[in-house]
């Protein structure tokens, strides 16, 4: 039997950052059918929560899980159910980016608790200082693409 465990911090935002979950109620309906279309996928999610125009979730990868197949299968099904259930006034769509970073054992409990308060603290802080603050963090950079 193999045992993995690889824990990753997954975000991703509405297409183009427009704030569609704009109210408690929905993003906790949009919440909750993700965790539920997660177990259902055999998809370990940890945490959950976002605010406006983007969510955060704490995954644990299973051995034939890729970082892109998770991603792929929680936005698609979302997006669609959101649709299909007329939870916006307009179409839905996920942005086709995602931001995604392992995480260490020992630092789950800073992860869950920062996923957790994201209402508290988008109070002062934007989505898109939130993303700058990442990429300084993780040494990251906007890469143009000169092709085409």
């Amino acid at each position: 039997m193999s045992w993995v465990r690889v824990w990753i911090h997954l975000v991703f935002s509405t297409k183009n950052r427009e704030p569609v979950l704009h109210t408690k109620e929905l993003r906790e309906k949009v919440f909750n059918h993700i965790k539920e279309n997660a177990k259902e996928k055999g998809i370990w999610l940890d945490s959950i929560n976002g605010y406006k125009e983007h969510i955060h979730c704490l995954i644990s990868l299973s051995k034939e899980q890729s970082i892109s197949k998770v991603a792929q299968l929680i936005k698609g099904e979302s997006s669609f159910w959101i649709n299909k259930n007329k939870l916006t006034k307009t179409k839905f769509i996920w942005q086709d980016d995602y931001w995604a970073v392992s995480v260490s054992e020992s630092h789950i409990e800073s992860v869950r608790k920062y996923i957790e308060e994201q209402e508290e603290h988008h109070r002062l802080k934007t989505f898109t200082e939130e993303v700058d603050e990442f990429m300084k963090k993780y040494g990251w950079s906007f890469v143009k693409n000169d092709s085409g």
